[in-house]
Order: C-alpha cells, then sequence, then structure tokens
C-alpha cells in the first residue's frame, strides 16, 4: 500500500501537473485524478504521473445512482467513456459512498435498487478492468432522524458486494467509519486485498465517542490520538492490502492555508502514522 493525496479533499484546487509536484515532494506516492474534470488526453495525464513518480489513486464513481433513474440512466451512459480514459493510465480504482439511510424505501427495496444500479456500474469498469470500492458511512449522527437506516457496517457493505456479483467489488474501507461502527484490528482481519479497493485515513474530534462523532468534522491523521491509526494501518498490512490509503480530514484549517503547505501538513501527518504503524 502506497500513501496517497486527494487534493480536493483538503480544499487544494490547482492544476494537476501542479499537484503531481507539490504531492511528490510531500512524499505522497500516489495521487486521485478527477477522471472527466482534468484538462488533457491520457497520455498528458500519464506523463505527469510518470515524471513526479506517483502512482494514480482511486477516482470517484461519476454516476448518479443515489436519485431517480434517468439521472442514473443518462450518468451510466458516460462511465464508459471515463472508464477508458482510467485505464489507458493504469487507473484500476474507482470508489464510491452509500447513505446509510432512506427517507423513501425500506432496507430491503433500498437493497435492491443499489445491488441493481451499481452492478450497472461495476458491469462497465469490469469492461475496462478497473475495481469499484464501496464505502460505508457509519456515524449514528447521520442516520437519526430518517425513516429508515440502510447499510452502515463492514458486513452490510460486504454483503452488498457479493449481491452485486460482478467479482471486481469491494470496499472503500475508511478509518473514520471503522471506528464509528466501533470496528476492531480484527475486524480488518477478515478482509484481503481483494476485498479492499481504497481506503481512506483520517482521525477522530477530540472528546467524542463513536456515537458522536460527526460525518464532516474529522481530524488530520494521528491528530488527536482518538482513532487507533496504527492499527488500523497494520490491518491493512496484515491482509496484504496493495492500494491507495489518503487522508479525508475535511480540516477548515486546512482549506485557510496556501496549497503547498496543506499539502505539506497533510503529507507530514500521514507519514508520521505511517512510521508508527512500521510501514
Amino acid at each position: 500500500m502506497y500513501p496517497a493525496l486527494s487534493p480536493g479533499a483538503i480544499g487544494v484546487r490547482l492544476p494537476f501537473e501542479e499537484c503531481a509536484r507539490l504531492a511528490a515532494a510531500a512524499g505522497f506516492k500516489g495521487i486521485s485524478i478527477g477522471l472527466g474534470e482534468e484538462d488533457g488526453d491520457p497520455e498528458a495525464l500519464r506523463c505527469v504521473l510518470e515524471v513526479n513518480k506517483l502512482f494514480p489513486a482511486a477516482w470517484s464513481l461519476p454516476v448518479e445512482f443515489r436519485k431517480d433513474e434517468h439521472s442514473y440512466r443518462e450518468s451510466l451512459s458516460r462511465l464508459p467513456k471515463v472508464a477508458k480514459v482510467a485505464k489507458q493510465i493504469g487507473a484500476d480504482r474507482c470508489s464510491t459512498w452509500l447513505l446509510p439511510f432512506s427517507d423513501d424505501l425500506a432496507f430491503e427495496e433500498n437493497f435492491e435498487l443499489h445491488k441493481t444500479r451499481l452492478r450497472g456500474c461495476a458491469e462497465v469498469l469490469a469492461e475496462h478492468q478497473c475495481r469499484l470500492g464501496l464505502e460505508f458511512v457509519a456515524p449514528k449522527t447521520v442516520r437519526e432522524g430518517h425513516a429508515h437506516e440502510f447499510i452502515h457496517t463492514q458486513e452490510g457493505m460486504l454483503e452488498l458486494c457479493e449481491a452485486i456479483g460482478t467479482g471486481n467489488v469491494g470496499l472503500l474501507f475508511d478509518s473514520f467509519h471503522w471506528y464509528t461502527a466501533q470496528g476492531s484490528e480484527e475486524d480488518i482481519h477478515k478482509l484481503s486485498d481483494a476485498l479492499i479497493v481504497d481506503a481512506h485515513i483520517n482521525d477522530g474530534v477530540e472528546g467524542r465517542g463513536p456515537d458522536e462523532q460527526i460525518d464532516n468534522e474529522r481530524r488530520l491523521p494521528g491528530e488527536t490520538g482518538v482513532i487507533d491509526l496504527v492499527g488500523f494501518l497494520r490491518g491493512l498490512k496484515t491482509v496484504g492490502y496493495t492500494g491507495p490509503v489518503t487522508p479525508e480530514p475535511f480540516s477548515a484549517e486546512l482549506r485557510e492555508m496556501p496549497p503547498e503547505e496543506a499539502i505539506r501538513t497533510t503529507g507530514e501527518a500521514l507519514l508520521r502514522v505511517w512510521r508508527g504503524a512500521e510501514i
């Protein structure tokens, strides 16, 4: 596995070439690419990666599967073009997240809807040798006040992956959601490289337990010590995970920093935890 940067996750909005240069200087080994958003052709993107000795990290699934059928079909029709570019630059990991509730659909109906729509996405990705990672959103505070709960645990998401049945679907495994689902290092040991497509790493907010954490309020890796990130990384290493590990702290402080400082600060935080886990 390798430390990767998602510029957008820390509020950095610069051309891809500049983001890649700063990421490499900060010690990252991979970088996410906003496929469908970046200017330039696949060869140019691949050249930037090669010059900076960076792997392509996971890219975000550009399909609107959470809304109406028309929006889903229309966005799905554009996926083959994006997946083709992804294959050309070696970006074979795609990921997305699922709402852990519905105000309209009971669990079983919602499960069938997600199974059908995400299978459509996974089939297109499989044609281009890409994998799909699905993130469970675990905080109790997200589900409160909604009519129907939906998948919000590791086990539940693995059931959906199996039901989709295309063989190229696994987890987007996030330390924040692992913690708020009250997961353990032993739970990670139930996984494998084949079952983990992508990984995010964040710390929790101090003074809050798992049920009190708020999804869009997080900290840099190792900033508070609320989450056992050494155990998280050690677990990923134990199961042989080979993909990117990307900070996603949702930090207002980072967003106010100059881009170079924000990237450097994020890299330093991640690498401290990385070394602590002896990776």
